[in-house]
């Protein structure tokens, strides 16, 4: 029996703590006043650092730039996030049987670093500056290093993977430790097993990850610190002028009305969200506290709802043109630029909308939701009349590096277009109160991604120093060949084993550290079998966005479950027959070569019919997953849709053939039976005609 609320319940969290909880980076501290202000000012100052090297690089190289970054990043990890182990949260909401998150007032008590804190920040700070008291000749001895140098990148390492475990948890770091063990011992192991290598002591070590450009400082956190860095700054300055309510206000103005309107607005605003914040979990959240009560009373349920949310968070990551941070990471590790990163995005991610939307009406339908009555909003076109300067900067990036320009450079100019539009609306102007909190949180949110994206160097250091790489491709491709001598199984297999080894990677450590530990481990098994690069590395890249809605640790989902008060397993599974497109899409692009032409790589005309087709799947598969078409489907009816959807997706003339067969079925199948039922079941106009002749009959 539900009891009443009283004064003694515990209050309601806000959208910014369930963002905190929900996080796969574990939550920072809420400092008091007087120290918070000093890290703002410390995050401020290195803002500024990042956008004035943009237009004036350090001439001693990106390696010293680095070194500078990471000791000015490093200490603050310590100083902002906690280093007490946890019970997470998702574990107490199971325990607990889900329900809405709540708690008590404890959260905005201060709850500042420790002594233990500080010496940890004052020794990151005197050993990540140590290397530029003599720059040049530190580089040039890595050879042959010193003792302190040994003494000084063992101490950064291990530095690294305390900050890695206080954002990330235990997974990542003890990755990290397998690895460092691997390259240590690895020269141990028995000469003729594939893994053994000659082995490395610990100075060769230390050397090669610290004093090169191989491991601490290599391609992870140099995106970290040139990319990711400036498009946060961006989305912080995005959103404290406002973008983040236009976005949702436009959403819900276009589409008011219907029965499926709430459902269509949550995709729409995810998307729209997803420029701003570039995290699903922070956009689920975010869109739930706005959108959660107009689902409710729609005829959403908790679990429905919750899906909902978390899918259309999920596009965050998916969608340009500011995908997650592993698309700059893709870019870097395949040498082109952004902007092409972003065409091969397009297509997956208009299908994974594709198949949301689909979803939601299906839903509707199904579940006779009801359209929201009474919500008194601004029309669309009249608050694009008035708003619509927001879409500008976007653009701006996707024209100017049309235009050839580098994506850091596009990214401060649209950054500084955003503040001069702000003050087109009096109420979000950037004054420099707001304009300093913007620099501020853009340091401050990427924090977080340095220590992962350093601690990822690592991994990636040992693979190229160890081969480990092509060593384990052999190994998963070995295993997928044994189950036959078919070409095509044996690639089929492959890539369904680096599906489920991205995926289970991806439930542990977040999304950039899957990505760069899949790509070095996991990509050259595909490479091995005849898939382009940039095919492998977009596949590996969805796999491990995917993580996020996959059950059993899927954190938008149970952020999502927060909000609505549902069952958080409920929800997942929810979520993931929502986004069950992007699960599927990836292999159409790996397997053949038509396939390829999803990412853009062919001619006009061959993207043009694949992404018809794949679209056409992706249909089917909303049937079959939502139970409906044209009217209830039976068992008979999903099945043969779900058939033709994975044949359609096989993009090969005689897989195609099958799936429209398979489809055509499906709807020949679902006609008769519709036919059938309305023999059977006489019309309300003929009910009424038949009793108007019985009346008539009794009154004579």
């Amino acid at each position: 029996m539900t009891m009443a609320a009283t004064p003694s319940e515990p209050r309601e969290r806000t959208p910014e703590e369930l963002v905190a909880e929900f996080e796969q980076e574990r939550p920072a501290r809420r400092l008091s006043p007087p120290l918070s202000a000093a890290v703002s000012a410390v995050c401020v100052a290195l803002s500024v650092f990042a956008l004035y090297v943009v237009f004036f690089p350090l001439a001693n190289g990106s390696q010293y730039y680095l070194t500078v970054f990471l000791a000015a990043t490093l200490p603050l990890v310590f100083l902002t996030h906690r280093g007490t182990v946890r019970v997470p949260a998702l574990l107490l909401r199971w325990h607990r049987g889900g329900g809405t998150a709540s708690g008590q007032g404890a959260a905005a008590r201060p709850d500042n670093p420790g002594w233990l804190d500080w010496l940890l920040a004052a020794s990151a700070l005197a050993v990540c500056l140590y290397p530029l008291l003599e720059f040049d000749a530190f580089i040039e001895r890595r050879q042959l290093p010193t003792a302190l140098d040994v003494v000084a990148g063992v101490a950064v390492i291990l530095l690294v993977l305390e900050a890695c475990r206080r954002t990330t948890g235990w997974v990542l770091p003890a990755f990290c430790a397998a690895f460092l063990l691997y390259a240590y011992y690895g020269g141990l192991l028995p000469y003729d097993w594939s893994l053994a290598h000659g082995g490395f002591d610990i100075d060769a070590i230390a050397a090669h990850f610290f004093m090169s450009t191989d491991g601490l400082y290599g391609v992870p956190l140099n995106v970290a610190g040139t990319y990711i860095i400036l498009f946060t700054i961006y989305g912080a300055v995005l959103d404290i002028s406002g973008a983040g309510k236009f976005f949702i206000d436009l959403s819900f103005a276009a589409f008011r009305g219907s029965r499926s309107a709430p459902g269509r607005t949550v995709t729409a605003a995810g998307f729209l969200l997803g420029t701003v914040s570039g995290s699903g979990t922070a956009t689920a959240v975010s869109l739930g506290s706005v959108a959660w009560p107009i689902l409710r009373r729609s005829g959403y349920g908790k679990e429905q709802g919750g899906g909902v949310l978390a899918a259309a968070g999920i596009g965050a990551i998916l969608s340009p043109p500011t995908l997650g941070a592993a698309a700059f990471i893709i870019a870097e590790y395949l040498r082109a630029s952004y902007l092409t990163v972003l065409l091969y995005a397009l297509v997956p991610t208009l299908l994974y909308y594709l198949g949301i939307v689909l979803a939601v009406e299906i839903d509707a339908r199904k579940h006779q939701g009801q359209p929201v009555v009474g919500e008194e909003r601004t029309s669309a076109l009249r608050l694009l009349g008035r708003f619509g300067y927001h879409f500008l900067s976007l653009f701006m990036i996707v024209g100017f590096m049309a235009m050839g320009l580098p994506p850091f450079k596009a990214v401060v100019y649209a950054t500084v277009l955003q503040f001069l539009l702000s003050f087109l609306d009096p109420q979000h102007r950037m004054t420099p109160r707001r304009l300093c909190a913007a620099l501020a949180e853009g340091s401050r949110s990427v924090l977080p991604v340095v220590v992962t994206c350093a601690a990822a160097g690592i991994i990636v250091a040992v693979v190229s120093q160890t081969g480990l790489g092509l060593n384990l491709a052999s190994v998963i491709v070995d295993a997928a060949g044994a189950f036959g001598d078919n070409a095509t199984a044996e690639l089929i297999l492959t890539v369904v084993f680096a599906a489920v080894s991205v995926s289970i990677l991806g439930l542990a450590v977040p999304v950039t550290a899957s990505f760069i530990i899949a790509a070095v481990i996991i990509a050259p098994a595909l490479l091995s079998l005849g898939v382009a690069t940039h095919e492998a590395y977009m596949f590996i890249f969805y796999y491990a966005v995917l993580s996020e809605v996959s059950p059993p640790t899927a954190m938008a989902a149970a952020a999502a479950a927060a909000i609505t008060g549902g069952s958080p397993m409920r929800t997942m599974v929810a979520t993931w027959k929502y986004s069950l497109p992007a699960f599927l899409v990836p292999f159409a692009f790996v397997l053949t070569d038509n396939g390829a032409q999803l990412l853009g790589t062919g001619s006009l005309s061959g993207v043009a019919w694949t992404t018809a087709v794949s679209a056409l799947a992706v249909a089917a598969l909303a049937a079959a997953t939502g139970g409906r078409l044209l009217g209830p489907a039976g068992p008979v009816v999903r099945g043969l849709c779900a058939v033709a959807a994975l044949c359609l997706l096989y993009l090969e003339p005689a897989a195609i053939t099958a799936g429209f067969v398979a489809l055509a079925l499906a709807v020949g199948a679902r006609l008769v039976r519709r036919r059938q039922q309305t023999r059977a079941v006489p019309t309300a106009g003929q009910d009424r005609e038949a009793e108007t002749i019985m009346e008539g009959q009794l009154h004579s």
